[in-house]
């Protein structure tokens, strides 16, 4: 795909998701400055945002401080722990809420992500709004049906840069 300087690019990062998937498949962190640069790749970035979930220790707050140092905006929302115990924290809708807003002020959409979930949002956009979209994710964890409907993807398994060393 062939990506221009004068494009304007939205970057969305599920950390929860990348956040997991590098502790799974490499036991260590994800470098989301290098994300942020290989997603944008030279173009108009006109917003990056990193949607994360806080608990109530607050012990990710340097982790957030960093994020938008490094330039995104950061969306928080508290961890749910229901009376049973179970816990629940997600951005699906938040994203695609704020993907279908943006769209209008964007020429190209990066989901950083490997949920499959995002897969409507994705043919939504493509096909209503005219924004291309990229999807950013480890090849091992992203939905094959993702990867393929998006108009681009970037592998960070191909790369350590995108990992934090140990």
């Amino acid at each position: 795909m062939i990506k221009h300087k004068e494009q304007r690019v939205g970057v969305l990062v599920d950390v929860s998701n990348m956040y997991h998937s590098a502790k799974n498949l490499y036991h260590t962190r994800v470098n989301f400055n290098e994300v942020l640069k290989a997603s944008v790749a030279g173009r108009k970035l006109v917003r990056a945002i990193a949607y994360v979930i806080k608990t109530e220790t607050e012990e990710e707050t340097p982790f957030f401080e960093a994020l938008s140092s490094q330039g995104f905006e950061v969306k928080m929302k508290d961890l749910q722990i229901f009376a049973g115990g179970a816990k629940k924290a997600d951005w699906d809708v938040g994203i695609a809420m704020d993907a279908i807003k943006l769209a209008s002020k964007l020429d190209v959409i990066i989901i950083v992500s490997g949920d499959g979930d995002y897969l409507p949002l994705v043919e939504y956009i493509q096909n209503t709004k005219g924004c291309l979209v990229e999807v950013v994710g480890f090849r091992q964890t992203t939905s094959s049906a993702l990867i393929d409907s998006s108009d681009d993807f970037l592998n960070l398994s191909d790369s350590k840069k995108y990992l934090l060393r140990k």
